[in-house]
C-alpha cells in the first residue's frame, strides 16, 4: 500500500481565470481559479489546492523575482486584487500596455496584440462565432497536446493565417490547464516579439525602459482600482449638503429640492415662468430677455458678465450645486465609496498621448471635496506635484541646451524671461504658446522671442506640428505612437469645396498640427510621471505605504505617520533617479513640490 497522500484533485479552470506567464527559467504560467492555484511548467501542471492564491503569488514573487508576463493586468489580477488589495507584485510585462505604446490607439485585446506582434493585418482579426460563444459558456474540450506550431490543427490556438482563434482569444483557453499552459507560452512568444520590435522604434529615449514603466503603470492602475482613495465620509456628506441640501428622503423630496435650487435663479427674473436651466438654449433666451446676448452659455463667458445682472452670479452658483446633485451627490457617495474608500476603474493610458485616467470622479473631484480626502488613523498623506513639468520635458526631449539651463532654476520661467527680455508672465505665455500652438494675440507675439531664444526646442515642436498637419503619426520621447485622425474628404481640400468648407478644412488641418505639437510633450511628460510613480510604488512597499491617487502630474500617497519623512525622501530621490535614467540628452532638473498633510485640501498648490 502506498504511503503517499492522495493527490489533490485537479480542478477545472473557470472562465475569468487570471493567467500569468513567467520569464523563461521559472514556471511558465500561474493559473488562478476559484478552486486554487496552478503552477503550470513545461513538465506539466502542478495544482495547489488553496483558497488564498494571492499569498502563493506573493511567495513566488519574493522567491523567483520574475518579470511577470500577462496579456493585461486587468485580466490577470483584477479578481485577485479585489480579494487581496494589499498584494504587491514587483515587476511585469503587460502585453496590452506595450502594444498601445508601440502601435497607438486604444484596441489592446489579445487578438490585436498578437496580430501586431506577428506582423499580421489587424483588420483581419477573427471575431467570435457561434461555436466560439458556446465554448465560452460551456467550456471547450482540450486536446491531449496542443502545438501552436501546427496551425492546420483545428484544436490549435492559431488559425492557418497565424491569427489567434477567436475562441481562444476570448477565453476559450480557460477550459483546461493544458490550454492555459499553451496560452501562457503564446504570451511569452508575444512578449519576445514585442521586445524585438522595440529595437526598431526610432525615439529619443529608451523605449525598453518605457515598456517596463508602462507595464508597471498598468499594474498600478489595478492596485489603485482595488485599493481606492481614503475618504472621510461624514465630511464628504457635509460638503455635499452645503451644495445641494439634505439627503433626499425619497424621489418626491429630491424633486422638491431640485425645484428649490432652480427658484434661487428664476426668482431674480420677473416673469421668467418655466425655464429649464439645464437647457443652454433656454438659458440663452432667458439672458437675452435681460439684454445679455451671448453666443453660448459656457461658464467662462458668463464669468465676465457677473456685474451685468444678479442672475448671472446666481446661475453660476446654481451650476456648481447642480453639478454636485447630478455627479458628486449622495448617489455618487453611495455607489462609489465602499468601506471608506472612493473606488473607480483606472486606465494606465488614454487613447491619445498616454496619460493615466480614472472613473468615478477620481480625476475631476471638485476642490471643495478635497477636504474629505483624509488619511486613515495612524497615517498621513504625502502629496507631490511635479513643477513646470512640461517645459522641463520640452528641454529634455528637444535637447535644447538653453532651455535645459533655464530648468536648473526652481522657477524655469524667470531665466526664460531674462533671455527673452520680457516680464515673467509674458515668458510663461511664450512657453505655453510654443507647446500648444497658440499664434494669436499676445501668445503670437511671444512666440517670436521663443524662435530666437530657443531655436532647438522650437524646431522639435515644429517638426511634430508639420507631421500632424500632414496626418502622419508622431512618437513621444519614450516611443509611444500617437496617431492622427482622418479628415473627411482627405488630407488635401478638394478644389470644388465652397470657401466656407475650405476654411473648415484648413481649421481641421491646423487642429491636427496643434494636437501633434502638444502630444510629443504631454505624452513624454506622462511617460516620465509614470516611470516616477513606478519607482515610488516599489519604495513604498518597504515603508508600509501605498499610492492612492495619480492625478496628471500629482502623486498622492498614504503612509504610516512615522514613515512620512521617509516617503518624502523616496519621492525626491526617486524623481532624481528616474529623470537621470529617462533623459538621454542634456541633464534637465525636475522638481516636485511635496507636502505632508492629514487632508488633501491642506496641500496648497
Amino acid at each position: 500500500m502506498s504511503t503517499q497522500p492522495p493527490a489533490a484533485p485537479r480542478p477545472a479552470a473557470q472562465p475569468g481565470t487570471a493567467l500569468t506567464g513567467l520569464t523563461p527559467g521559472a514556471p511558465v504560467a500561474v493559473v488562478v481559479t476559484g478552486d486554487g492555484l496552478a503552477l503550470a511548467s513545461a513538465a506539466g501542471s502542478d495544482w495547489l489546492a488553496t483558497h488564498d492564491p494571492a499569498t502563493e503569488l506573493a511567495r513566488l514573487d519574493a522567491e523567483a523575482r520574475p518579470r511577470w508576463v500577462w496579456w493585461s493586468a486587468r485580466e490577470a489580477l483584477a479578481g485577485v486584487l479585489a480579494a487581496r488589495p494589499d498584494l504587491r507584485l514587483t515587476r511585469c510585462w503587460d502585453l496590452a500596455a506595450v502594444h498601445r505604446l508601440l502601435h497607438g490607439g486604444a484596441a489592446d485585446d489579445p487578438s490585436q496584440a498578437w496580430a501586431a506582434a506577428r506582423g499580421l493585418d489587424p483588420a483581419t482579426v477573427p471575431q467570435p462565432g457561434r461555436d466560439d460563444q458556446l465554448d465560452l459558456v460551456f467550456g471547450a474540450a482540450a486536446p491531449a497536446t496542443v502545438d501552436p506550431g501546427e496551425p492546420d490543427d483545428p484544436d490549435s490556438p492559431l488559425q492557418p493565417d497565424g491569427h489567434l482563434r477567436a475562441g481562444w482569444a476570448h477565453g476559450g483557453w480557460t477550459g483546461d490547464p493544458d490550454r492555459a499552459l499553451t496560452w501562457a507560452r503564446l504570451a511569452l512568444d508575444a512578449q519576445q516579439r514585442q521586445q524585438q520590435s522595440i529595437a526598431e522604434v526610432g525615439a529619443g529615449g529608451d523605449v525598453l525602459t518605457t515598456a517596463w514603466s508602462e507595464s508597471a503603470a498598468a499594474l498600478l492602475a489595478e492596485e489603485l482600482a482595488a485599493g481606492g482613495l481614503p475618504v472621510d465620509v461624514p465630511e464628504a456628506e457635509r460638503v455635499v449638503a452645503g451644495q445641494v441640501g439634505p439627503r433626499p428622503r425619497d424621489a418626491a423630496h429630491a424633486a422638491e429640492l431640485r425645484r428649490h435650487r432652480d427658484q434661487q435663479v428664476l426668482r431674480l427674473v420677473q416673469g421668467a415662468g418655466e425655464v429649464d436651466l439645464r437647457s443652454p438654449q433656454q438659458v440663452r433666451t432667458l439672458l437675452a430677455g435681460l439684454g445679455l446676448d451671448v453666443p453660448d452659455t459656457r461658464s467662462w463667458r458668463l464669468e465676465r458678465l457677473r456685474e451685468a445682472h444678479p442672475v448671472v452670479t446666481a446661475l453660476l452658483a446654481w451650476r456648481e450645486a447642480d453639478r454636485y446633485a447630478t455627479t458628486y451627490g449622495y448617489r455618487w457617495l453611495d455607489e462609489h465609496v465602499v468601506a471608506g474608500r472612493l473606488r473607480g476603474r483606472w486606465s494606465a493610458s488614454d487613447g491619445g498621448a498616454g496619460r493615466m485616467t480614472a472613473q468615478a470622479g477620481l480625476h475631476s473631484l471638485p476642490a471643495a471635496l478635497r477636504t474629505a480626502v483624509r488619511a486613515e488613523p495612524g497615517h498621513l498623506l504625502v502629496r507631490a506635484d511635479l513643477g513646470q513639468v512640461e517645459p522641463r520635458v520640452l528641454a529634455a526631449v528637444s535637447g535644447d541646451q538653453g532651455l535645459a539651463r533655464a530648468a536648473e532654476e526652481p522657477d524655469l520661467y524667470a531665466p526664460v524671461a531674462a533671455r527673452l527680455g520680457v516680464e515673467r508672465a509674458v515668458a510663461k505665455i511664450a512657453v505655453l504658446a510654443a507647446m500648444y500652438g497658440q499664434t494669436s494675440g499676445a501668445a503670437g507675439q511671444a512666440l517670436a522671442g521663443m524662435e530666437r531664444g530657443y531655436p532647438t526646442a522650437m524646431r522639435y515642436l515644429q517638426a511634430a506640428h508639420d507631421a500632424g498637419r500632414r496626418g502622419q503619426p508622431v512618437r513621444t520621447y519614450g516611443g509611444r505612437l500617437v496617431r492622427m485622425w482622418t479628415l473627411p474628404g482627405g488630407d488635401v481640400a478638394a478644389p470644388e469645396l465652397s470657401p466656407a468648407e475650405q476654411a473648415a478644412h484648413r481649421s481641421a488641418v491646423a487642429a491636427r498640427g496643434r494636437f501633434a505639437r502638444n502630444a510629443v510633450v504631454q505624452g513624454s511628460a506622462a511617460e516620465l510621471f509614470k516611470a516616477w510613480a513606478a519607482v515610488v510604488r516599489l519604495r513604498l512597499a518597504g515603508l508600509g505605504g501605498e499610492v492612492v491617487l495619480c492625478l496628471h502630474d500629482e502623486l498622492l500617497l498614504q503612509v504610516p505617520a512615522d514613515r512620512a519623512q521617509d516617503a518624502v525622501r523616496a519621492l525626491h530621490e526617486g524623481l532624481g533617479e528616474t529623470a537621470a535614467r529617462w533623459c538621454r540628452g542634456p541633464r534637465v532638473r525636475f522638481v516636485a513640490d511635496v507636502a505632508v498633510v492629514e487632508r488633501w485640501s491642506d496641500a496648497k498648490g
